[in-house]
């Protein structure tokens, strides 16, 4: 059964620097594709950037264009997401999802992902 965990939430600074960890247990990362998304109050959850380490097509949305940077540790069945020049706008819960590769079309949509890590709240306050 496959299992996600989420790390590296917290709170920081506008313009700050955060990198969120999101583990696998329970099976290879390279047979997923991995997604990030996040949700602010009173918003639906949007996908932020997705990859997969077999085909290396990450995919961003425009907000996290030039400031997020999404990559993995096959080793350590670990993706990141490095989040640079963070906005109070950034603030929300952060969760990973994953989603067979076979399935991967290299985008972010939400409902085609299976398996959902619990989320780690990322707070951009001064």
């Amino acid at each position: 059964q496959v299992q996600l965990g989420e790390s590296g939430g917290g709170l920081v600074q506008p313009g700050g620097s955060l990198r969120l960890s999101c583990k696998m247990s329970g099976d290879t990362l390279e047979d997923y594709a991995i997604g990030w998304f996040r949700q602010a109050p009173g918003k639906e959850r949007e996908g932020v950037s997705c990859i997969s380490m077999k085909h290396d097509r990450p995919y961003y949305a425009d907000s996290a264009k030039g400031r997020f940077t999404i990559s993995g540790d096959n080793a350590k069945n670990t993706i990141y997401l490095q989040m640079n020049n963070l906005k109070p706008e950034d603030t929300a819960v952060y969760s990973c999802g994953a989603l067979p590769v076979l399935l991967y079309t290299g985008t972010c949509r939400e409902y085609e992902y299976d398996y959902w890590g619990q989320g780690t709240q990322v707070t951009v306050s001064s």
